[in-house]
């Protein structure tokens, strides 16, 4: 297989290639698109690789690159990527080269959305391995998820969840409860930090959330929903959305009125808004690491499960270290420097139902 490599300046060409590599086998993540480089500017820098073979995208990657303080040391990082088929060839040629640009700096991350219980994921995690990549100990976004199928239509959709949930979704809607595509981000944001209060997770500063959903709302790429109960808006989520899948990347929700199951009513309005723009995949955003009732996360993926969705294990996040000795000083000392951010309530890689890098 004959592929070149080169670089994309045009962000908009980028993103539609993501979009042409869009199939069965591929799901390009939106956080791999030229926008979401965009809101890491300028802490981050982008460049948009495309794998071609005589013309034709094969595969994509947009690689982001961090300088480490005042040395002359970057990390690289490609944020749910790259986008490459299910090809061995075609793996081994873009993990050539994104080897070769690792060389340049301490160590490059990958996190692909490649299912780890299927033959191909066994099989490129074995090729990473023999490769020299390590399993990081520092998974960035959520290692797995759960995916619901947009599929069928809304009456499957219904009957393929728990009856516990239909039964919410359905009193939600005799208490009144009323769900609406919205822009009221403050308000949103003012219900994230309650939630975060309530439940003991940190999160960035407002202008954070507000700069990623205005632009990617804005892009056509998101879409914010809240709901309310006698006008008083109680819960709310932010969907990221592009090609055939929709993302629940942000939730948030009150303590008042949840006898009236409000956010039951506000997950199934999203999916329908989300089936209705074209998605074939709602996926969920974050699962347990492990399927146990003493992870902190059961409670979450209890919930989401109860919609029908199917829990998904990704491969995780892989990294390639050309200097081992770099990349062990890095590895020691980041933790420390993380847990020390996060007790000033400073955390650049949240873990909650909404950070990402």
């Amino acid at each position: 297989m004959a592929l070149s490599c080169r670089s994309l300046a045009d962000p908009a060409a980028f993103d539609a290639v993501l979009l042409a590599l869009a199939g069965s086998a591929v799901r390009p993540h939106v956080l791999q698109t030229s926008h979401w480089a965009a809101l890491k500017a300028p802490v981050w820098s982008a460049r948009h690789l495309l794998w071609e073979e005589s013309g034709r995208p094969m595969a994509a990657a947009t690689v982001l690159t961090r300088r480490w303080g005042r040395l002359p040391l970057q990390v690289l990082y490609v944020p749910k990527g790259p986008v490459v088929p299910p090809d061995p060839a075609v793996w081994d040629r873009v993990l050539t080269d994104l080897e070769q640009l690792a060389r340049a700096g301490i160590f490059l991350k990958i996190d692909p959305d490649v299912p780890a219980d299927t033959d191909f994921g066994q099989a490129l995690t074995a090729r990473l391995r023999a490769r020299g990549w390590v399993e990081s100990a520092e998974q960035i976004q959520f290692r797995n998820t759960l995916l619901s199928d947009l599929r069928p239509d809304e009456a499957a959709l219904l009957a393929a969840m728990k009856q516990k949930t239909r039964y919410n979704i359905r009193l939600a809607m005799r208490k009144g409860v009323r769900v609406w595509p919205a822009d009221d981000f403050e308000t949103f944001y003012a219900l994230y930090a309650e939630t975060a209060a309530r439940d003991g997770f940190i999160i960035r500063p407002p202008d954070y959330y507000l700069a990623v959903m205005r632009r990617m709302q804005g892009q056509g790429l998101g879409q914010l929903f809240l709901a309310e109960v006698g006008g008083d808006a109680v819960a709310g989520l932010f969907l990221l959305c592009f090609g055939p899948t929709a993302w629940y990347f942000y939730g948030a929700s009150a303590d008042r009125h949840r006898e009236a199951m409000p956010n039951h009513l506000l997950q199934w309005e999203a999916m329908r808004w989300a089936k209705d723009r074209g998605c074939t995949t709602y996926d969920w955003w974050g699962a347990p690491d492990r399927l146990d009732e003493t992870d902190p996360m059961w409670g979450v993926y209890r919930f989401k499960e109860g919609f029908g969705g199917r829990f998904t294990p990704w491969i995780g996040a892989w990294d390639f270290a050309p200097r081992p000795t770099l990349y062990r000083l890095y590895t020691e000392l980041m933790p420390r420097l993380l847990d020390r951010m996060r007790r000033r309530h400073v955390q650049p890689f949240p873990r909650s139902n909404a950070g990402t890098v």
